[in-house]
């Protein structure tokens, strides 16, 4: 395979040219045309530059100009451009970041399969010159047309956000116990769930879980133990609010978003540690937490909402000088402690 921009060989199992850095085309597994449209969109920015791409009517438009065929995929490229997926991914400056939170919000919100939201971050990614290599990737045939294997074992599918869905009627059966064990395999956790189990106290997750759906834990006032999965990527708005004796939380590292009020007015919290992939925090994330003392904020976090720290009296947030953070806590007058990581807090 040639390179598009220093014209070197390149081998196609590598994710960027070792002679100048340039992403190496890939096409993507139930999207045997990625490589032609990837292609195509580094054509429309070399061609026309920005403008050819921050401007919607203007994107759409060379886009139906330069990939005419293909009319599904060029709709669901359009589609995520029109969500903001592109302009969500240019909005954060670390680009690890920037492509998991457009991944997130293309699974969770715009409710896509992972294999067409593969296809989207392969398409922009190449667009924009980042090397990305897709967990779906299928290499092109070798000169006599075989197909290259990758490795020596086939990967493993990688799970999707939808295969395994724990439902309210799931959760039912559970209604009045203290201690709920839910089974390895499940992948998500549907909005509501476990809204206002008065008796539950403790809860063992699968290490299967994605997503945990709004408000799912909202209002279980005796939920004292709980330990959240690495394989957690999405805790949706609202998930653990009025959580009145919850004391102690870790968020996994990959969980890329606090939505707004997931710890609200969670009285008993003390202790909460938040990951460096962890961007913003929405409205009222943290909302009555009075018994929060002390929160470390990693310099990912590159947005915190005016009220997600309200009614917070107590609260001492730690983090790095002249990040993000510290900024946010000088303008809106939060007690601030300047740490050089989270060991110190």
């Amino acid at each position: 395979m040639q390179c598009e921009k220093c014209e070197a060989q390149v081998d196609p199992r590598l994710v960027s040219c070792p002679n100048c850095g340039a992403p190496v085309p890939q096409n993507i597994e139930g999207f045997e045309n990625t490589m032609e449209f990837q292609q195509e969109l580094r054509s429309i920015v070399v061609n026309h530059g920005p403008y050819g791409v921050i401007k919607q009517n203007r994107f759409v438009g060379l886009l139906n100009d330069y990939i005419p065929d293909y009319s599904k995929e060029r709709r669901l490229l359009i589609n995520m451009y029109r969500m903001g997926v592109l302009k969500l991914m240019l909005k954060e400056p670390n680009r690890e970041i920037s492509i998991m939170r457009a991944k997130s919000f293309m699974l969770g919100d715009a409710f896509l399969s992972e294999n067409a939201t593969e296809f989207v971050l392969a398409c922009y990614t190449y667009m924009l010159g980042w090397p990305y290599e897709s967990t779906l990737k299928v290499l092109p045939p070798d000169e006599n047309g075989e197909e290259q294997p990758v490795e020596e074992a086939p990967k493993k599918r990688a799970a999707s956000i939808d295969d395994m869905v724990f439902t309210p009627r799931n959760a039912f059966r559970y209604r009045l116990s203290s201690n709920i064990v839910i089974p390895d395999g499940f992948t998500k956790l549907e909005a509501f769930c476990f809204d206002k189990f008065g008796s539950l106290r403790t809860i063992q997750l699968p290490q299967s879980l994605l997503a945990i759906g709004e408000y799912a834990f909202s209002g279980c006032k005796r939920l004292r133990g709980l330990d959240l999965p690495e394989s957690l990527r999405i805790i949706k708005q609202g998930a653990f609010s009025q959580c009145a004796k919850l004391v102690v939380v870790k968020i996994p590292k990959g969980v890329m978003e606090i939505e707004d009020s997931t710890f609200s007015f969670c009285t008993s919290l003390e202790v909460i540690e938040i990951p460096d992939t962890v961007s913003s925090i929405g409205a009222e994330a943290f909302s009555g937490c009075d018994k929060l003392r002390k929160l470390f904020l990693p310099e990912s976090v590159k947005f915190i909402d005016i009220n997600a720290f309200s009614y917070c009296p107590n609260l001492t947030i730690h983090c790095i000088e002249n990040s993000y953070v510290h900024k946010y806590c000088l303008v809106n007058g939060l007690s601030v402690k300047l740490v050089t990581s989270s060991a110190e807090v």
